[in-house]
């Protein structure tokens, strides 16, 4: 009875910490959100530069989520490879190369870039994963929104890349309730620097 209490308990401090972080981020203005999205853009390219990777994932933001738009189009014009998730009916995700020749709403509503679509295995090989997240902490552990899609895929693979949360400064947290399944991350970006964690 005491395991089930803790998992209930678990669940309702994720839920509290998913509820604050929305509405902080709901809150933000338009012009937080523009200085937000370039200082993303500068923390995200110097990541990037500094670990000189050639091929990575990323996401394209949805609703409040830090966005990455700007750093997508560096990305392109240093012609670094770049892959972009497609969420599954079954909860994994496929991939898409990011080719800028628009996007698609996908079938969840998020949106995708237009492509093929490739295996949950095709970013085996990436230099490096940039992954959403509602909150990290000091750990590296890493807190989404409940849906699993990232937690699965990285839990499916052998040899992982460097994976960086990206998220707001005040996301960072101490310490998160945090489950089993939950994959720890390397690092996170924020509009004002790189963090590594779990050191």
């Amino acid at each position: 009875m005491a395991e089930h209490s803790d998992f209930d308990e678990t669940g309702a401090q994720k839920r509290r910490v998913r509820q604050s972080v929305q509405a902080a981020r709901d809150a933000m203005t338009a012009d937080q959100l523009a200085e937000a999205r370039d200082g993303l853009t500068e923390q995200l390219s110097t990541l990037v530069s500094a670990r000189g990777a050639r091929s990575i994932s990323c996401y394209l933001p949805v609703q409040a989520e830090p966005d990455t738009r700007g750093f997508l189009s560096w990305a392109r014009e240093q012609g670094i490879e770049v892959f972009l998730p497609s969420a599954r009916e079954d909860g994994l995700l496929d991939w898409i190369r990011d080719t800028g020749e628009g996007t698609v709403t996908g079938p969840f509503g998020i949106p995708e870039p237009l492509g093929d679509h490739l295996s949950p295995l095709a970013v085996c090989s990436v230099d490096l994963m940039l992954v959403p997240a509602c909150a990290v902490d000091r750990a590296g552990v890493r807190l989404g929104w409940g849906r699993g899609y990232f937690d699965r895929n990285l839990g499916s693979m052998d040899n992982r890349p460097p994976v960086f949360a990206i998220v707001n400064e005040p996301e960072i947290f101490d310490a998160l309730p945090s489950e089993v399944h939950d994959i720890p991350v390397t690092g996170a970006v924020t509009p004002s620097r790189i963090v590594y964690l779990g050191r």
